[in-house]
């Protein structure tokens, strides 16, 4: 056996996977190739050789969760290559207006015809809020109608959506609170169908980067963006929501986070999935807060993912058959690792999904319900 496979095995047996095993998170290694490339680039390697066919596993969120959950992924230290690709994101701005348009070429316009076939009629692309129900369209309304009342909305407000993806949230608040919603979004795609879904709305939507905002707002929303907007903008995204925040407004900002600080995120996800993405941590979250708003409440909804990504695999599985063609069996092994690995890592516990509710210094406590 090869020093890299003997070294390889040992690593997954630690955390309860057997290579060639019998259960379901085992994984069956069907090129040797593998053993060394992790070892070199970690969980590119992993991912890539996923996409590759070099190897399979009947479970891999669950998988993926044992060997997060045991430290093993930790005791791989990766190669020189690993560290030159990682580099970038410690010495360049990758969420510069001129770069922040790489995101939305290669993800969210991937085609509407690929989120519409495993998201719910809202087209929610986070974290839905399973309480008292299984049902992911009725759990995506339930995290909806959850954030309309963090945010206290009242008939008449003016409500800013930065990062509006399809219009879900928009077209929601308008239907049901009554408010009137300004959307902006760099994705063209995005933004083409959300005008369609919120026509006959008061909704606008906007093509436009969050840092061109300077008009007042009641209320202010993001969902699922702020993972795109980078440490070194962090701050200049607080100082647009503080300059657009009318006195004694609230802000909630809900984000997939992680337990420490970082300055780049899963090398394969930034490179096939979202690129020049990075999850912020509570204190970087803190720090770019500081100063600007004040913080009401801190809700973690990371359990509530698991169960959104594995609804969303179910969908995408179900819709495989029409997609094929358009997409190729590389795309199908890439977004099933993509959604899987997701629900492991949540399931883990490695990273988190919060809700965070800010007002204007100087203001009363906004009324809002928390969750």
């Amino acid at each position: 056996m090869s020093e890299s496979k003997s070294f390889f095995t040992g690593l997954l047996a630690s955390a309860g996977v057997t290579v060639d095993g019998p259960n379901p998170w085992d994984i069956h290694v069907h090129d040797e190739r593998l053993y060394p490339s992790v070892l070199a680039r970690r969980n590119l390697a992993l991912g890539e050789a996923y996409t590759a066919g070099w190897w399979d596993c009947e479970r891999i969120d669950e998988f993926i969760q044992r060997v997060l959950a045991s430290g093993a992924a930790m005791r791989v230290k990766g190669g020189l290559r690993l560290a030159c690709s990682l580099l970038p994101a410690y010495v360049l701005n990758l969420q510069s207006p001129a770069r922040a348009q790489v995101v939305a070429r290669r993800h969210y316009d991937l085609g509407n015809e690929l989120f519409t076939a495993f998201l719910d009629p809202y087209l929610q692309y986070s974290c839905a809020y399973f309480k008292d129900t299984a049902d992911l369209a009725e759990a995506q309304q339930r995290k909806l109608r959850l954030i309309c009342a963090k945010l206290g909305l009242r008939q008449g407000e003016r409500l800013l959506d930065i990062g509006c993806g399809w219009g879900g949230l928009a077209k929601f608040a308008a239907e049901q609170f009554g408010v009137s919603v300004v959307g902006v979004n760099i994705s063209a795609r995005q933004i083409a169908y959300a005008r369609e879904f919120c026509a006959g709305l008061p909704v606008e939507i906007r093509a436009c980067d969050y840092r061109e905002l300077d008009e007042p707002f009641d209320k202010i929303v993001s969902v699922g963006m702020f993972e795109h907007v980078g440490g070194r903008n962090y701050k200049t995204f607080m100082d647009v929501v503080a300059r657009c925040l009318k006195p004694g407004g609230v802000f909630l900002l809900h984000t997939i986070g992680g337990n420490v600080s970082a300055h780049s995120c899963d090398p394969w996800i930034a490179k096939y999935i979202f690129p020049n993405g990075m999850l912020p941590s509570i204190a970087q979250i803190a720090r770019a807060a500081e100063g600007r708003l004040v913080m009401e409440d801190w809700h973690n909804l990371g359990p509530h993912y698991d169960p959104t990504l594995m609804a969303w695999l179910d969908n995408f599985r179900a819709a495989w058959p029409r997609l094929r063609e358009a997409y190729g069996e590389g795309f199908r092994r890439m977004w099933e690792y993509y959604l899987q690995c997701c629900a492991g890592a949540f399931r883990a516990r490695d990273i988190q999904l919060w809700q965070v509710v800010f007002g204007t210094p100087g203001s009363v406590q906004p009324r809002c319900r928390w969750g």
